[in-house]
């Protein structure tokens, strides 16, 4: 290896590269024993619980076992009254600000679970390459065909209705409209 000007790479920066890849080497390999781990727990008590509605959440395309483990221990184990708690837990619901006669959004409230609601964004967007034909991307399409600047705003309530569309699912076994599942194994 050598540099732009074609000298070599001089001996500390090179010990350190080796460094850093060493640590990224070992970093991969936790990781992997991680989602190995994941993977034997799901095999051992398939039907359990929480087993149960991560398999189910993974059936759904677009959605991996990350983030389908995630899901399900962070919001959708816990006893929600509603869709509207959902949303709030989540951390998708609008911040207003009213005084007197006026009213404004201002934005996501900062409430709610930080880590839910950066990965159901996250879902939002992959949601709308994967499930295509589905009522929730067509409803996210057909309002920011022709409009400009709602795209980022619109994710979000996508990701709310997402997320209490997979809430429905593994609570009531209530597949979304046009959602493709994969085959049960």
């Amino acid at each position: 290896m050598r540099t732009p000007e074609g000298e070599p790479i001089p001996p500390n920066t090179l010990a350190e590269l080796r460094r850093d890849m060493e640590r990224r080497r070992l970093v991969n390999n936790q990781i992997r024993q991680i989602e190995e781990a994941r993977l034997e727990r799901l095999e051992q008590t398939p039907s359990d619980g929480p087993h149960a509605m991560v398999r189910l959440l993974a059936r759904v395309i677009g959605v991996g076992i990350e983030t389908a483990d995630m899901l399900v221990h962070e919001v959708l184990s816990r006893n929600m009254r509603d869709r509207r708690a959902i949303a709030r837990y989540g951390g998708l619901t609008g911040s207003p600000d009213e005084s007197g006669r006026r009213r404004r959004e201002k934005g996501l409230a900062r409430s709610g679970n930080a880590r839910v609601r950066r990965g159901m964004v996250q879902l939002a967007w992959r949601f709308l390459i994967y499930q295509k034909d589905s009522a929730l991307a067509q409803w996210y399409r057909a309002r920011t065909e022709n409009a400009r600047g709602t795209r980022k705003p619109l994710i979000v309530a996508l990701a709310r209705k997402l997320l209490i569309a997979l809430w429905r699912l593994v609570r009531q076994g209530v597949v979304p409209d046009g959602v493709v599942l994969r085959p049960a194994q």
